[in-house]
C-alpha cells in the first residue's frame, strides 16, 4: 500500500469545486482544513484556496501519482503558459511512501520526492500540519517543526477558511 501527500490548489475558476474534484477521485483519503493563500511566486494574480489530501492506494506507486496528478489537472482544464502563474488546479506530490511505509526518494526532474520546496513552503506545511500533527517530510524532519521555522510573514500568508470544506 503506498501513501501520498498532495498539494492542492486552485486560483482560477470554482476554486473549491476544482479541489473537490480531486478529494472525490480519492475515496478514503484525508483532507486538510481549506485555506486561502498568497500566490507564491513573481507572477501578480488572485488569491488560491490550498489544502492537503493524504492517500493510500495499493495501486500506485510514485510514477502512478504522478499520473493521477496530471489527469487531474489535465481535467480541470490547467494550462501551463506561465511558471507559478494562475491556475484552475494544482497537484503537487509531495512526498510517497512505499509498501513498507518507507519515503520514495527520487532526483529525477519529472518527480523529485520528496518535493523540493515543500520545506519552504507554508500553503504545504500548515495544511498538512492540520491533518497529520505528527507528519515528517524525509529527509527535513517534523513538519511541525518546518512550520515553527518559517518566517512569520510566510506563515501569515496562509489564512484558515473554516467557512470552506472539502468534507465529503
Amino acid at each position: 500500500m503506498t501513501r501520498v501527500v498532495l498539494s492542492i490548489g486552485s486560483n482560477l475558476g470554482d476554486r473549491l469545486a476544482n479541489l473537490a474534484g480531486v478529494v472525490a477521485a480519492l475515496p478514503g483519503a484525508s483532507v486538510s482544513p481549506v485555506y486561502e493563500t498568497d500566490p507564491w511566486g513573481p507572477v501578480p494574480q488572485d488569491d488560491y484556496l490550498n489544502a492537503i489530501v493524504v492517500a493510500d492506494d495499493a495501486g500506485r506507486d510514485a510514477a502512478g501519482w504522478l499520473s493521477f496528478v496530471r489527469e487531474a489537472e489535465q481535467a480541470a482544464g490547467r494550462v501551463r503558459d506561465v511558471r507559478w502563474g494562475p491556475r484552475t488546479l494544482d497537484v503537487d506530490v509531495v512526498q510517497v511512501h512505499d509498501d513498507h511505509g518507507e519515503p520514495v526518494l527520487s532526483a529525477d526532474p519529472s518527480l523529485t520526492l520528496p518535493h523540493p520546496l515543500a520545506s519552504q513552503r507554508a500553503f504545504v506545511l500548515v495544511p498538512w500540519l492540520a491533518v497529520e500533527p505528527d507528519a515528517v517530510l524525509a529527509g527535513r524532519g517534523p513538519v511541525r517543526e518546518l512550520v515553527d521555522a518559517l518566517p512569520e510573514d510566510e506563515r501569515g500568508t496562509v489564512r484558515r477558511r473554516d467557512d470552506l470544506s472539502l468534507e465529503r
